[in-house]
């Protein structure tokens, strides 16, 4: 029941990221030359909801899905992990032209050529996952 409810909601989340230009390369590289408000609008009303849905659950001690506590623990602070992660992550997402959330929705509407960047994304991962060790974290 979990994989259809998941479905289902990746599927809205798809919708919405389609038919509000968030998946967008044009978009997207408006966004990166400091021409049009819309992404920012998009990413800053993203960040607001979520603050507030982050205090929501705090405040009524909600559970995870599964019945586990919820445990939201702060980040260590530190500039440089920030800032190199920042500089990959937004010289990926200048050059595919896409992050990963439209990287799939993209992909289910029939953009063939974003899988290439999934499954560069996808190596990333995997790559992380064995060098995770080595990094400073």
């Amino acid at each position: 029941m979990k994989t259809i409810l998941y479905l289902f909601l990746g599927t809205i989340f798809g919708i919405i990221m389609y038919k509000s230009e968030a998946a967008s390369w044009f978009r997207i590289y408006e966004m990166f030359n400091f021409a049009s408000f819309h992404m920012y609008g998009i990413m800053g009303s993203a960040v607001a909801i979520g603050m507030i849905g982050v205090q929501f659950l705090k405040k009524k001690n909600y559970k995870a899905i599964d019945g586990s506590e919820l445990s939201l623990q702060p980040k260590e602070k530190g500039i440089s992990r920030y800032l190199l992660g920042g500089i990959i992550f937004g010289l990926g997402w200048g050059l595919a032209g896409a992050c990963p959330g439209p990287m799939y929705t993209l992909a289910g509407v029939g953009y063939i050529s974003i899988l290439i960047v999934i499954a560069g994304a996808i190596l990333g991962t995997f790559l992380y996952g064995l060098l995770r060790k080595k990094l400073p974290h």
